[in-house]
């Protein structure tokens, strides 16, 4: 019981607090790896550069990697969330990004310009539908 009595609530705070941060500084180290690693505009020996300066250096070389290309860290997350977004559709089979009403609308549109008859509507209808 003394380790618990010597404990108070401030002790308990500051505990939470010391490992929140250092959570939040694992979570920095894996992001400027990970914009390291994913940069198209550096060179390999640049990157290398990068990677020993922020394991020998940790504190330094991340706030240094933060003030130097901190601004191309979200160009790199935005591009890497475009090609993710392109692959899910192409995958999924919507290259345009055009939903299925809009896809029906139209088909809708040429059956009444006379482009398309009934069955062939029907038929491609039927596959947008399913």
């Amino acid at each position: 019981m003394p380790l618990a009595s010597d404990f108070g609530t401030g002790q308990v705070f500051l505990s939470f607090l010391w490992f929140f941060l250092f959570f939040i500084w694992i979570w920095l180290l894996i992001t400027v790896f990970s914009d390291i690693f994913r940069s198209h505009d550096m060179g390999g020996f640049a990157k290398f550069l990068w990677v020993i300066f922020v394991i020998f250096l940790p504190y330094l070389g991340v706030f240094v990697y933060l003030i130097a290309r901190g601004h191309k860290m979200s160009e790199h997350a935005m591009e890497a969330a475009q090609a993710q977004q392109d692959y899910i559709r192409q995958v999924a089979g919507t290259s345009g990004g055009a939903s299925s009403a809009d896809e029906l609308a139209r088909l809708a549109d040429l059956k009444a310009q006379g482009v398309i008859d009934d069955a062939e509507f029907n038929k491609l209808k039927a596959k947008i539908v399913s």
